[in-house]
């Protein structure tokens, strides 16, 4: 496996993976009127 050029970009994607990790444990809080599916919170962080 090849290792990262840089640091900074193995920060970027370690912590899109622990974004992803957090929403399929249902870790990240909705507002109690509108029920958002994960694809729409996962937009929405990186909108």
């Amino acid at each position: 496996m090849l290792g990262f050029k840089s640091f900074r970009r193995t920060q970027t994607i370690l912590a899109g993976i622990e974004r992803v990790s957090m929403l399929g444990k249902g870790q990240y809080s909705q507002p109690e009127d509108k029920t958002l599916s994960p694809a729409e919170i996962f937009y929405r962080l990186t909108a």
